[in-house]
């Protein structure tokens, strides 16, 4: 590398003269920059390669990481098989209630086995299944990095009093550990206000030589024993564990939310039950759980009816049994007193026919009682609400035990749905009525059958007093021993009669199965998380697309131009030319950096920038101007090395300072005349010659054929003396005398000298300057060049810094990369877009082939 910029920049960018050919290539240029910029993309990952290295190595740490210490999830799975009685999805399916399904009258809908899918994830049943395990408590061994779960190998067991347990609505914390063979409690607890609020946390800490032992807080009693089932059942020196207290309701709806229950098949009664758990044997246990809790509510509410039944009999026996010790009591007691044995044989018939009657009596009379009870009980749960009613304690009437069977199936039913419902639901409430018009009908039912029982035993009684009669007139004694012994017996066979009612009823409890049977037992099917391969391939996509994302962030918020690809974002402006920043090195006097005979970086750039602007002027146009956005952006410096390129030629230049707000142009010649300027001409109030004109112009003692017409003394009112007449006057005749006027302009964002100035002009050179100008100049360039008030506008973007990596590439490697090595024999790779016209139309064919040639192997940015 010499002393000159490292890396030549070079322009390559389109110059349009015809509007057709204009319009086609800004449409090309729009649709290119709308579609994705592969090339860019990359520039991006070759210019950052350590940033995207240093991702995606630290992305995969992070996944390993993960995996290393992130408790696995693995999946537990078991099939339940739910039973349907006499081939239906119904839970409850008597004989008396399938009969009922023909009743249109009734509309009796039953459970399907999707209702048996929705108890089986219930939140009840859940919760049940927690507080049997104990699962509300949880067990970890305290690691250096990360904890490790305890199931049932825990060296101690914690809990909390049942009363604390009910009102805990936020977990306790704990943790023991061994100190010095001492056991040191610490954790917090919140105090429950009632369900939603609570206060605290209050801390704890407790030291305890040895367990068992209790501690009193605010949320309940927590005891702390040694787990009996481990033969080591003490930390070490200096371990340690946690534990965690929840509600056995939070936990249930945990468990709820993490366990999927569904058909194996559409067509079958087979529930499979999966659920995820970081431990596999409190995975199985948990599934196992709620399937015996499952069965057991099952269970619970078939029983319900028989349970009813056995309280009643049991009842009505405890009644019984008293009454008929007091009547054999009374019976011993007559005999003995009055020394009797056996009846008189005369009576004997008597007796035995009124003995008959006498049983009949006590069967009408048991009738009517079991009745009476069973009235009582109907009115019971009427007030109560509805509830099942004893069924098959004896009566005789069977249109009473069918309607009672038929209420205590509809009565089941609707408590079911009053579990996942309210009363108003609209499945509760037809059953609801039902049981209404049910409960009219047995209290019906029951009168009925209670005025036939007692017409019967008006008719047996009545009999029964003809008896009686025959055998009045036998001696007191055997009568009243008769009497006696009719009681006992009556009340003898009431007692048999319940105490076979109440086995029957036993029978049937006993006879219960379980509603859901385990065919395949819960097991582990299969790890669920952490997925390694999913993990690996995130964090490969995320390492390679963090840093894409920060840099896409980085650049979509800058708002600064950095080199010719936001420029040609924002404008669709030509470009003529991208220019470099100079070193010392290549400056000959001030900042001019175009020598004589030379074929250095800078010359060939300002050389390309000379060829641009000759194919953009037409015939007899030469007055070339320079502005810019901002101070500082290098108009100057351009105009006055293209100037010095020009003069190269042996063309006449002058170059015009009219920025004479801030003037630098003689400045940078280093010439300290500072009183010959335009301004004295154009403060003129005579007519102007070029005698005038001439007076004024200094040489550049740079180039014979370059002169300056500086700026000279800074007026007060600099905008009124553009606007004058003389302008005009002095630029014709500039324009006389010389090849090429070029007129060095304030900066068009800041004043509007410039706008005036244009009227004189030809074209204009826009010149921004990388990592300086905004990029919202643009956007007021744009208007500028719609509304014509520039002259045919090109752009350069000037202080292009080579040593920054990015320009390296794009310059060394992107736009220039077919740039030839040799810059002697001239070769300097394609040059953009570029037309002939009337001007050059004497060139030769070949060097129109060329030129197309060129255009079409060049890069339209």
């Amino acid at each position: 590398m010499r002393t000159q910029i490292g890396i030549f920049v070079f322009v390559t960018h389109c110059f349009m003269v015809d509007n057709n050919t204009n319009a086609a290539s800004i449409a090309e240029q729009e649709e290119q920059q709308g579609s994705l910029n592969f090339s860019k993309i990359w520039r991006m990952v070759i210019l950052n390669w350590q940033w995207f290295l240093i991702s995606l190595f630290g992305c995969l740490f992070v996944a390993f990481l993960y995996m290393r210490y992130t408790d696995p999830t693995y999946e537990i799975a078991a099939k339940v098989y739910v039973k349907d009685d006499q081939g239906q999805s119904s839970r409850y399916r008597s004989g008396a209630y399938a009969a009922l399904q023909d009743i249109s009258s009734l509309g009796l809908t039953s459970y399907g086995i999707d209702n048996e899918l929705e108890i089986m994830m219930s939140s009840g049943i859940a919760e049940q299944a927690v507080r049997n395990l104990k699962l509300y408590v949880s067990y970890w061994r305290t690691g250096r990095i990360h904890d490790v779960i305890y199931y049932r190998d825990q060296p101690y067991n914690i809990d909390l009093d049942p009363t604390g347990l009910e009102k805990l609505n936020m977990p306790i914390k704990l943790k023991i550990k061994n100190e010095d063979g001492t056991y040191h409690v610490t954790g917090t607890y919140c105090v429950t206000v009632d369900e939603i609020y609570y206060e605290g946390p209050y801390d704890l800490d407790k030291t305890f030589a040895s367990f068992p032992a209790t501690i009193k807080t605010g949320a309940g009693y927590i005891t702390i024993s040694e787990n009996e089932t481990l033969a080591k059942d003490t930390l070490g020196e200096g371990e340690s564990m946690k534990a965690v207290i929840v509600s056995p309701r939070a936990m249930a709806y945990s468990y709820c939310e993490k366990l999927t229950v569904e058909l194996t098949s559409k067509t079958s009664s087979v529930m499979m039950l999966t659920l995820p758990d970081k431990n596999v044997r409190r995975g199985r246990d948990y599934l196992s759980e709620l399937v015996t809790c499952y069965n057991q509510q099952a269970n619970d509410d078939k029983n319900e009816i028989s349970l009813r039944t056995e309280e009643f009999i049991n009842d009505r026996l405890s009644k019984i049994s008293a009454e008929l010790g007091s009547t054999e009591g009374d019976l011993e007691s007559y005999k003995r007193s009055n020394r009797l044995v056996t009846l008189s044989v005369s009576t004997k018939t008597s007796i035995e026919g009124a003995a008959d009657y006498e049983q009949r009596l006590a069967d009408a009379n048991t009738q009517i009682a079991l009745i009476n009870s069973l009235i009582e009980e109907v009115n019971a749960t009427s007030s109560e609400g509805y509830e099942v009613l004893p069924a098959n304690i004896g009566i005789n009437d069977n249109t009473t035990v069918n309607l009672i069977s038929t209420y205590n199936n509809i009565v089941l039913e609707r408590n079911k749905l009053l579990r996942t419902a309210s009363p108003d639901n609209p499945a509760v409430t037809p059953l609801t009525a039902q049981l209404d018009d049910l409960k009219k009908s047995i209290r019906q039912a029951l009168a009925q059958a209670k005025r036939t029982a007692e017409t019967q035993r008006q008719a047996i009684a009545r009999q029964l007093g003809t008896y009686s009669s025959e055998i009045s007139k036998s001696p007191e004694q055997e009568r009243v021993l008769a009497q006696i012994g009719r009681q006992q017996e009556t009340k003898a066979g009431l007692y048999l009669t319940l105490l076979q009612k109440r086995e029957e009823n036993s029978i049937n409890l006993a006879a219960t199965s379980d509603k859901g049977k385990v065919i395949e037992s819960p097991q582990y099917t299969g790890s669920q998380s952490p997925k390694k391969l999913i993990i690996i391939a995130l964090a490969l996509v995320l390492g390679l697309g963090l840093p894409v994302g920060i840099l896409w962030l980085l650049d979509f918020f800058k708002f600064r131009i950095e080199d010719h690809d936001d420029v040609t974002k924002l404008t669709t402006l030509p470009i003529l030319a991208d220019i470099a920043v100079a070193n010392d090195a290549t400056k000959m006097r001030g900042d001019i950096v175009v020598h004589e005979n030379k074929n250095n970086t800078m010359e060939e750039v300002f050389r390309s920038l000379r060829t641009n602007l000759q194919f953009m002027l037409k015939s007899n146009e030469r007055v070339i101007m320079f502005t810019s956005s901002l101070s500082g952006e290098g108009k100057t410096f351009c105009a006055a090395n293209l100037a010095i390129s020009f003069a190269l030629l042996g063309k006449k230049i002058v170059i015009v300072g009219l920025d004479i707000r801030k003037p630098r142009l003689a400045e940078l010649f280093e010439i300290h005349n500072h009183h010959n300027g335009i301004t004295n001409l154009l403060a003129a109030d005579h007519n102007l010659t070029w005698d005038d004109v001439q007076a004024e112009i200094l040489p550049s003692e740079v180039n014979g054929n370059l002169d300056l017409l500086m700026a000279g003394p800074v007026p007060p009112n600099p905008a009124e003396l553009i606007c004058r007449e003389n302008l005009d006057k002095v630029i014709n005749m500039l324009h006389d005398h010389y090849d090429y006027i070029i007129i060095d302009t304030a900066p068009v964002g800041l004043v509007a000298d410039t706008l005036q100035i244009g009227r004189v002009a030809n074209i204009t050179v826009y010149v921004c300057r990388a990592d300086y100008t905004p990029k919202r100049f643009f956007e007021q360039l744009n208007i500028y060049a719609e509304q014509k008030k520039m002259p045919n506008i090109g752009i350069v973007v000037n202080g292009i810094d080579m040593s920054k990596k990015k320009h390296r590439y794009n310059y060394g490697y992107g736009y220039y990369g077919r740039m030839g090595a040799y810059y002697g024999k001239y070769y300097y790779g394609s040059y953009g877009h570029y037309y002939s016209n009337s001007r050059y139309a004497d060139k030769s064919d070949n060097s129109v082939k060329r030129r197309k040639h060129r255009h079409r192997s060049s890069e339209n940015v």
